[in-house]
Order: structure tokens, then C-alpha cells, then sequence
């Protein structure tokens, strides 16, 4: 099911955050990579979500690889030309 299309919203989950969840960490500990998404559309018991303080904030264990696949939302020309 869906959380966008019942009305939920997700929360962080970082303990005492009340925030709400906009992107997605998911790890590989054999690999020391870390990943950061946007929200993924269905909540992974394997993964975190979190707000964006924390994800913006987040730092890794020394030796540790971040890699931020959030991008920019593009914006499509011909919309904003009018």
C-alpha cells in the first residue's frame, strides 16, 4: 500500500524526530557504501527514512562511502515559458 495514496505521511526515523520523512537511506555494510534517495514510494523494513535535517546532516564511519542520489527535480522549459 501505498503511503501517498492513503493520506500517510512517514516519519523520521531518527529517535525523537518528529519530522517528516523525505528521503530514504539504505546501506551495504560489506561494501561500507551508503545510499541516500528520495523517499522511496513504499516503506522498506531494511531501509531508513528520514527527514531532510538528518539526511542533510548525515555523516558515515570513517572509511565509510556516501553517495547522495538525490538530485534536483528538473523543470521542464516549455511549462515555465508559459
Amino acid at each position: 500500500m501505498s503511503p501517498f495514496g492513503s493520506g500517510l505521511r512517514r516519519q523520521c526515523s531518527r529517535p525523537t524526530c518528529s519530522d517528516v520523512a523525505v528521503v530514504t537511506l539504505t546501506y551495504e555494510y560489506r561494501r561500507s557504501q551508503v545510499w541516500l534517495d528520495h523517499l522511496s514510494v513504499e516503506r522498506d523494513p531494511h531501509a531508513y527514512d528520514l527527514c531532510r535535517r538528518h539526511a542533510d546532516d548525515l555523516s558515515v564511519p570513517l572509511g565509510w562511502h556516501l553517495a547522495d542520489r538525490r538530485r534536483p527535480l528538473s523543470v521542464d522549459r516549455d511549462l515555465l515559458a508559459g
